[in-house]
């Protein structure tokens, strides 16, 4: 069944998802919410977007971030990817304003190390726990950061997140972007409600690009193998 917004496959289903992903306002605790995708140009990269990569049935294993900043996909929509990755690596030319977003960075270094889009797309989703993104003070919230926020979303994450998996997800293994708080409780939501068989946790990419850049190639190399290990194992 074709959806609403007549993109194929998983691609649709996702794109209708996000569109329809309602969340209880108003936030807690001085939060507001990061909600690019009612800007048309976003909507329409977007679309764009998800419909090359991901206009087919096939499943993939999820890479899950914690939730969307305000200079990747709170400008372009997609997850990890920056307004210039959009353009340079994905080949979608726009009118989104931003630059290099460290994240987004190693994302894309790790796709190109992995040997390209279409190579890295066909095998891998890029999403995170939480499908909206938050701001406080104009700056990046975490959805763990505040327990009044976390308290107020967590029968809306666990939702949600259902619903993600849902789309197409390889049910035997997924991974966390991020050892700390991110993985903790993703490793808690899966025991009680076993959304996967198993999910393990790899370093965060922004901690990489800002704590260990000079030894970024040792990252690309231990994220390609253990991607790679979960087709062979």
């Amino acid at each position: 069944m074709m959806s609403v917004h007549s993109a194929p496959g998983f691609a649709g289903r996702y794109l209708d998802f996000i569109r329809d992903t309602g969340i209880p306002l108003p936030l807690p605790d001085d939060t507001q919410l990061l909600y690019p995708y009612e800007q048309d140009e976003v909507f329409r990269v977007m679309k764009q977007f998800y419909t090359r990569f991901y206009g087919d049935e096939k499943k993939r294993v999820y890479l899950i971030g914690i939730n969307p900043g305000r200079f990747g996909a709170g400008v372009t929509g997609i997850p990890f990817t920056d307004p210039e990755a959009l353009e340079s690596f994905c080949g979608i030319e726009h009118s989104l304003s931003g630059g290099r977003e460290l994240s987004s960075r190693f994302i894309y270094d790790l796709i190109e190390y992995c040997g390209g889009t279409d190579e890295f797309y066909r095998r891998f989703f890029l999403t995170a726990f939480s499908p909206l993104g938050f701001t406080s003070g104009g700056r990046n919230r975490n959805y763990y950061d505040s327990p009044a926020l976390m308290d107020h979303l967590s029968q809306w994450l666990v939702e949600s997140f259902q619903r993600q998996i849902d789309l197409g997800a390889e049910r035997r293994i997924a991974f966390s972007l991020g050892q700390g708080k991110n993985y903790r409780i993703l490793n808690q939501m899966n025991e009680k409600h076993r959304f996967f068989k198993e999910i393990r946790p790899l370093p965060h990419p922004r901690w990489v690009m800002q704590y260990r850049r000079k030894r970024e190639e040792e990252y690309l190399e231990l994220y390609k193998n253990e991607l790679n290990k979960a087709y062979t194992e």
